[in-house]
């Protein structure tokens, strides 16, 4: 094993306990599966599976169970219906036809495109949830979640369309076990990104630094890897950069590019934005930046610096290729270690898409957009340019209620009906108790909350119908798995 459980590591804040070897942490885990480190691959690299599912994947070997994830079928992915652009709706008045306007018109053209970009954003969220939930792909929808709260940009916002952020969201899609130097560049000439960070107000004559700054701070290096210097020429080298006003496409303005001599990192030369990203790509810091944040997204916080050197060795060696990298990960003795499971807490977006997920249901509707906004991830409003913080922040008082509430909503309702699982538990109270911390917890459960489902399917309480009868059935399930669901450990992934 690589891991030895007996000495508590004081070297991290947030590091789980144990010691790691850092010589054999990424060699492949040598299995064989069980459900519960079956359940723990599909809640890090899809969004959980229901009893079935992770017994299939049980009875795979690691590497078999990881390549099914990773070499995932290429899937043509058709936009919400209702995908709103205001394109057609500003080009019927031409170049300038805008400024014919009167305030009141241009008052009410305004909130009538507002209001249609709150109504398309608020369907394209259930779209993408409901992708997460049914997808054949969940790592590619998990990457594209991982990448949106990275390389972020918020809808509505500085003229963003939700049209641009499902482009932007496609192109997540397309590069999500991709080449990350040429996502990088690619996302620096996304339309949304060159609104959001100002990088289309960029040119010769008028620098704009923001796009340069976060490129280095948040999104490759880090900060104290670049100075101020540096952060001048960068700017330089993307002006020219554009987005048309009514039909939402970048282009590049050759005379508005700064053609001169720029000095970056050391290196001196008649620089564009491609060669910026080329030589930051090239720094030894820039594979340690990502290995650091695919390790804090998928294995634990605060990785130890000798664990985040090795993945960097492979994230180079793979030339920033990142499906041979996150199947290193994913196979790794680290990620199947018991520091690794249970590590992380669920974000609000996992905790929604892996419950539905885990009961079997294969739908969801806009009655779970409350829970997202209440819990602190509403899809394409990333709060600022850093994403969400994630981690233990995930969990406050507030956020706990309204997890429980939204459960309790789950259980109440008639969507466990849907579960393709539940209903064929048989009709007895310790049976279905151990089911439920089976399919749910993987068994996960103290056994003071395992007392407490057990009572609670025996009749605990209840005045009358003591015991698990047909008549109160469906009732005793539905809360002994909101029980279940309410736990700490179900809070974890």
């Amino acid at each position: 094993m690589a891991i030895a459980q007996t000495t508590a590591d004081f070297g991290g804040m947030n590091r789980p306990q144990g010691r790691l070897d850092a010589t054999t942490a990424l060699l492949p885990f040598e299995g064989p599966l069980t459900e519960r480190s079956a359940a723990h691959l599909l809640r890090r690299a899809a969004f959980g599976g229901t009893p079935e599912e992770v017994a299939r994947y049980a009875a795979m070997s690691p590497a078999a169970a990881v390549d099914s994830l990773v070499r995932y079928p290429q899937l043509r992915v058709d936009p919400p219906s209702d995908l709103y652009s205001p394109t057609s709706q500003l080009e019927q008045y031409g170049p300038g036809g805008l400024r014919s306007l009167g305030i009141m018109q241009r008052k009410d053209l305004n909130k009538d495109i507002r209001r249609q970009e709150h109504g398309s954003t608020l369907s394209m969220q259930v779209w993408w949830l409901n992708r997460m939930l049914a997808s054949p792909a969940p790592l590619q929808e998990k990457m594209t979640l991982y990448y949106h709260g990275h390389f972020t940009s918020t809808v509505i916002r500085k003229g963003i369309s939700p049209a641009m952020m499902f482009d932007q969201q496609q192109l997540f899609r397309q590069y999500a076990l991709g080449n990350l130097r040429d996502l990088t560049k690619a996302v620096a000439k996304d339309p949304a990104m060159l609104r959001y960070l100002d990088n289309a107000r960029n040119s010769v004559s008028e620098n704009n630094e923001n796009f340069a700054r976060e490129l280095m701070e948040l999104f490759t290096l880090g900060v104290d890897h670049y100075t101020e210097e540096d952060v001048r020429n960068s700017a330089r080298a993307w002006t020219g950069w554009k987005v048309n006003k009514i039909t939402e496409q970048a282009s590049f303005d050759p005379a508005a590019h700064d053609n001169g001599s720029k000095t970056f990192l050391g290196q001196t030369g008649n620089f564009d934005g491609d060669d910026i990203v080329n030589i930051i790509f090239s720094q030894q810091q820039c594979a340690r930046f990502f290995a650091t944040s695919l390790l804090n997204n998928f294995v634990y916080n605060d990785p130890e610096p000798e664990l985040v050197d090795s993945l960097a060795a492979v994230i180079r060696k793979n030339d920033y290729n990142l499906e041979p990298v996150m199947a290193t990960l994913l196979r790794s003795r680290v990620f199947f270690s018991p520091r690794a499971y249970r590590a992380l807490v669920k974000s609000p977006v996992e905790f929604v898409v892996g419950a539905y997920r885990t009961l079997g249901i294969d739908k969801l509707d806009g009655t779970v957009l409350p829970i997202l906004r209440e819990t602190g991830q509403m899809l394409f409003y990333p709060p600022n340019v850093a994403g969400w913080p994630g981690g233990a922040n995930w969990i406050t008082s507030a956020t706990m209620i309204a997890r429980q509430n939204f459960l309790k909503r789950i259980a109440n309702s008639q969507t466990l009906e849907q579960s393709t699982w539940l209903k064929s538990i048989p009709m007895h109270p310790t049976t279905v108790a151990q089911t439920l911390s089976s399919g749910i917890l993987q068994g996960d459960v103290a056994p003071a909350s395992m007392h407490q489902i057990d009572s609670y399917l025996a009749g605990a309480g209840s005045a009358a119908l003591a015991a698990l009868t047909i008549e109160n059935y469906d009732e005793r399930v539905s809360g002994a798995t909101f029980l279940a669901m309410a736990t700490p450990a179900y809070q974890l992934n």
